[in-house]
């Protein structure tokens, strides 16, 4: 059920075609996803529980969050955003806490125990957003590419 704001409506996506219409606003933060690609990783990640939770002006998606609600041994059941962003243009007019208090009224009705998320390394105008925000660093994601 959509959220109304002030100016703004938050809507959660469970759809294929819902997603995907949201290609063009995550290509801000992954300039090199390609609208095939995310069709995949989208067919592959729905049926595990994958959605999304976007921020409309009008018809206009300007802010959007993926998430997962998970539950791993060392931390319990949690919810872990992923890939959030925000149109440049809408950037510091409060669409990114708008999504961050989604998601922690999202995982209280779920029961999770805690918000996770990565930020990339070199992004530190999210770093001090996700301070802010009430986050803190509890360790490294580590990868290793095959």
């Amino acid at each position: 059920m959509p959220v109304s704001t002030t100016a703004y409506v938050i809507r959660e996506l469970a759809t294929l075609a819902d997603m995907e219409a949201n290609h063009a606003l995550l290509q801000h933060l992954n300039p090199s996803l390609q609208a095939v690609a995310y069709r995949t990783m989208l067919e592959d990640m729905i049926p595990n529980g994958y959605k999304q939770v976007a921020v409309y002006d009008g018809d206009e998606v300007i802010g959007l969050s993926g998430y997962w609600i998970i539950t791993k041994l060392y931390c319990g059941k949690y919810i872990e955003m992923d890939n959030v962003v925000v149109n440049p243009a809408w950037r510091s007019k409060g669409i990114g806490r708008l999504l961050c208090n989604w998601i922690k009224e999202k995982a209280k009705m779920s029961g999770c125990k805690s918000i996770h998320l990565d930020v990339y390394a070199h992004n530190k105008h999210a770093h001090r957003f996700y301070f802010r925000e009430g986050f803190m660093i509890e360790g490294f994601h580590m990868i290793q590419y095959l």
